[in-house]
């Protein structure tokens, strides 16, 4: 996959967190995968991805999860 089409179904990704905040958790693990899959193709990521993460893994944790 083309770091196009990553930043393109990442766009997607965070649209549906904004529009489907029931289906929030499932959306997070998709982001975080496809994160991961950019890491193991060695492209670059996004600083405000990468936080992003950072926030989320934060916000899993400090929920007791």
């Amino acid at each position: 996959m083309a770091l196009e089409e990553f930043k393109a179904r990442i766009s997607l990704l965070l649209e549906e967190m904004v529009n489907q905040p029931e289906d929030q958790h499932e959306i997070q693990e998709q982001l975080r995968e496809k994160l991961r899959e950019m890491r193991a193709m060695g492209l670059p990521l996004p600083a405000d991805l990468v936080e992003l993460e950072k926030r989320l893994d934060d916000d899993f944790y400090a929920a007791g999860n």
